[in-house]
């Protein structure tokens, strides 16, 4: 398979490169030709089928479509239920008796910093909109959430969180060292590509993997660029090279409710496209047996089997899908890389927070964005003097 192809060892006549995430280097691909054809034949042939890409190996920065702003483009009705979901938190947030896990008489915590920053006008308006905009139980869902952050160790809480389930890349890192899952550019409306690739299982099924895949959805939603808050999410059920001998079963049936449970319950309206490949005829069994779980508006967005290239712009396409991009992962490469691009982004996102006034209801699209913030020492000695922060949504 040649897409994310694992690292081979350099024979004694090869020579070795090492690549850059921020420049390309170009290969070529020529085709071969008979015995029987001349030279000059040879030279027209190559010529003519040469084809470039580009070779990487670590997650692309941005998308390569300039950000738009958001349009909240709302009735008179739902500006109504809005301010008052924003008015119902400006008052929760001054409480002291919040719940840091699920347990029953757990002990409490007011809001941290990030969770203040998680609680902003594009959140308000998901929860809204998933629970068709009946206000209570948006405030009901969103307080539910905050809790389960806590108590799945999404959220950092001082003096409480255990810190073996703390989502670290460290706790997951495991999961993830045959790129079973990878964030790969954007897409044409510049979501960022979250594949998940079942052949390249590595691991038996166990609640690891639940939080490898909340880790990397939390890492996804820390690359959206302004005026994005949706992800696209590209399956490809295309088996792993034989030589790695690794699994292509589908998850079981439970892993599968807990993960649609968490998606559907914390993750509302995340997903703004779902494209799936190669599908095997057993796949589509798995989608009956899983489907009634599935919230019909996210299964609206799912599209199966048509070309990545009609919704990926080729430069940050794999080859494997006629893209331009030639993608190799290397897990002590992309794996470091991700995540430090990652908790770049998140900074700027709490710098602007903390510019902002630390206010609830805030727009993602000003609190992403990279205008106006502060000089790069001023970046990095900030957070020192803030409360620890693991991951954000």
């Amino acid at each position: 398979m040649n897409f994310f192809r694992q690292k081979k060892e350099p024979t004694a006549n090869s020579s070795s490169t090492t690549l850059q995430s921020d420049t390309a280097s170009i290969s070529s691909k020529t085709s071969a030709s008979s015995s029987s054809t001349s030279n000059s034949n040879i030279s027209g042939i190559l010529k003519k089928n040469k084809k470039t890409y580009i070779k990487c190996q670590k997650p692309f920065e941005e998308p390569l479509n300039p950000p738009k702003p958001p349009i909240f483009d709302l009735t008179e009705e739902q500006q109504d239920k809005y301010d008052q979901i924003l008015h119902h938190f400006e008052e929760y947030i001054k409480r002291q008796d919040i719940p840091v896990n699920d347990s029953i008489n757990a002990a409490t915590h007011p809001l941290v910093e990030e969770e203040l920053a998680w609680l902003t006008k594009e959140c308000f308006l998901r929860y809204l909109r998933a629970t068709k905009w009946k206000v209570d139980a948006a405030i009901k869902r969103l307080e539910e959430t905050i809790v389960w952050r806590r108590t799945f160790g999404v959220v950092h809480i001082p003096d409480h969180t255990d810190s073996e389930k703390l989502l670290t890349s460290d706790l997951v890192k495991h999961e993830n060292e045959t790129g079973k899952n990878i964030i790969v550019g954007y897409d044409n409306d510049n979501r960022p590509c979250l594949y998940l690739r079942n052949g390249y299982q590595n691991t038996a099924p166990s609640i690891k993997q639940v939080q490898h895949l909340v880790f990397m959805l939390e890492k996804v939603i820390q690359f959206m660029p302004p005026g994005q808050d949706t992800l696209a999410l590209l399956i490809d059920f295309k088996a792993a090279p034989e030589h790695m001998n690794l699994s292509s079963k589908f998850p079981s049936l439970s892993i599968s409710k807990q993960v649609l449970h968490i998606l559907q319950n914390h993750y509302p309206e995340r997903l703004g496209r779902g494209l799936f490949t190669n599908i095997p005829w057993i796949g589509y069994t798995f989608f009956k047996v899983v489907g009634p779980f599935i919230d019909p508006y996210t299964r609206s967005k799912t599209i199966y089997d048509q070309p990545f290239e009609n919704f990926v712009p080729k430069d940050q396409l794999d080859k494997e899908f006629n893209g331009n991009l030639e993608f190799e992962y290397v897990h002590d490469v992309y794996w470091p890389e991700m995540n430090l691009i990652a908790e770049k982004k998140y900074q700027i996102y709490l710098n602007n927070f903390r510019k902002l006034n630390g206010k609830i209801g805030l727009s993602e699209y000003d609190l992403r964005s990279e205008v106006g913030i502060e000089t790069e020492t001023e970046t990095e000695l900030e957070p020192q003097t803030q409360t620890p922060i693991a991951v954000q949504v």
